[in-house]
C-alpha cells in the first residue's frame, strides 16, 4: 500500500535560520534594536512570520504594538525574499532520503507555518521544488499546532485515507501531527525550544538518512 509523509521545513528539512537571521536583523536595525545571534534566532522560528516578530521585539525591548505587527512582517518578507537562500542549507542526507521514497512510490508534502508564497520562493531556491506532492505554508487559516493544517495538506497531496505519518522538530509539530491523529517523528537537530526528549514524539531520528527505517517500522 502507498504511504504518505508529511513534513514541516525549517529546522526538518532546511536549517534557514542564518537568512532569517539577517532579514530580521535588517528590520531591527531599521527600529534601532539591537541584532539577535543565530542561536537566539534558532529559538524564536516555528509558528510563523507573526509570532517572529512578536518574540524578536520582545527579546530586544518593548513588545511590538499588535497594530504594528503587520506592517512590520510586510518588511521582513521584502528583505527576506531578496535573499531567500544565501546561507540556508538542506540537511544531510534530505535529498537522497527523499528520492528514495519517492522512487517507493511514498507520497510527501510540506505543512509549515513558513508564509506560504516564502516556502515556494525558498524551495525553489534550494532546488526542492518538484519533490513534493503538495505544499501548504502558514497562511492556511487553521495552521499548526492545529492539526487541520496537516489534514489539509494530505487531502491536497491526495493522500486521505493512506497510512500517513508526520515529521518535524518542535512541540507545535508533535500537537499538530497529535490533533491530525497521527503518529510523529521528529529529528534531533533543529530548532526545538526544548529538550528533545520532552517533545512528546514517538520516534526521535538524528540523522534524516534514518528516516526509512523509522517508516518501514511504523507504518504497516
Amino acid at each position: 500500500m502507498t504511504h504518505a509523509v508529511v513534513f514541516d521545513l525549517d529546522g526538518t528539512l532546511i536549517d534557514s535560520a542564518p537568512d532569517v537571521a539577517a532579514a530580521l536583523n535588517r528590520l531591527l536595525a531599521e527600529e534601532g534594536r539591537r541584532r539577535l545571534s543565530l542561536p537566539e534566532v534558532q529559538q524564536l522560528v516555528g509558528e510563523g512570520a507573526g509570532a517572529l516578530i512578536e518574540r524578536a521585539w520582545t527579546a530586544t525591548g518593548a513588545p511590538a504594538d499588535r497594530q504594528a505587527v503587520a506592517a512590520l512582517i510586510e518588511r521582513y518578507l521584502v528583505f527576506y525574499r531578496a535573499h531567500p537562500a544565501d546561507h540556508t542549507i538542506i540537511y544531510d542526507g534530505v535529498p537522497e532520503e527523499l528520492a528514495r521514497l519517492a522512487g517507493l512510490g511514498v507520497k510527501m508534502g510540506i505543512c509549515t507555518n513558513k508564509p506560504h508564497a516564502m516556502t515556494l520562493i525558498v524551495l525553489d531556491a534550494l532546488g526542492l521544488s518538484g519533490r513534493f506532492d503538495a505544499v501548504l505554508g502558514g497562511d492556511y487559516p487553521r495552521r499548526k499546532p492545529d492539526g487541520q493544517h496537516i489534514r489539509e495538506t494530505l487531502r491536497l497531496m491526495g493522500a486521505d485515507g493512506l497510512p500517513a505519518l508526520y515529521v518535524g522538530d518542535s512541540r507545535t509539530d508533535v500537537l499538530a501531527a497529535r490533533d491530525a491523529g497521527l503518529p510523529v517523528i521528529c529529528v534531533t537537530y533543529g530548532y526545538a525550544r526544548m529538550p528533545v526528549e520532552q517533545l512528546g514524539a514517538d520516534r526521535l531520528i538524528d540523522r534524516f538518512g534514518d528516516l526509512g527505517c523509522a517508516l518501514a517500522e511504523m507504518l504497516p
